[in-house]
């Protein structure tokens, strides 16, 4: 078996993060579970919740489908393999975020971190990591 745990150096996530901002919405539906196994191979992620299984797909595909949701989302994936167990990596990000009035909603997979902002604010978003990114690499020159 090989070791594909990733990276849990604080400073080393934040200084190769690498986020991508992509270019399709995206929207969260609340189904039952006999009608979201339908999309199960085209979504980006699902999660099973007491009250249905939440899908996370192109907002073309729900438009289609006639499927209700609430707002659009735009998704920033951190290109950086972080480990499952690193600690603090989305906690500041986060915190980064929030402080700029920022609401994401984050999925961690295997080899990376995905946030799902909303759409009109992604790009901000996007800025104010990179500059977050930047200042971080500078003060760890100084």
């Amino acid at each position: 078996m090989s070791d594909h745990s990733g990276e849990t150096d604080l400073d080393h996530l934040i200084k190769n993060m690498q986020p991508i901002l992509e270019d399709e919405d995206l929207v969260f539906c609340s189904l039952p579970p006999a009608r979201a196994e339908e999309y199960f191979v085209l979504c980006q992620g699902y999660y099973v919740e007491r009250e249905g299984i939440t899908v996370i797909i192109g907002k073309h595909l729900a438009d289609l489908n006639d499927l209700s949701y609430d707002l659009l989302f735009k998704r920033i994936s951190l290109n950086v393999h972080s480990s499952m167990a690193a600690v603090g990596f989305l906690a500041r990000i986060t915190e980064v975020l929030a402080a700029q009035g920022f609401s994401v909603n984050v999925v961690s997979a295997y080899y990376h971190d995905h946030l799902y902002l909303q759409s009109d604010q992604a790009q901000a978003a996007l800025e104010t990591l990179l500059l977050w990114q930047d200042k971080m690499s500078q003060e760890d020159i100084d």
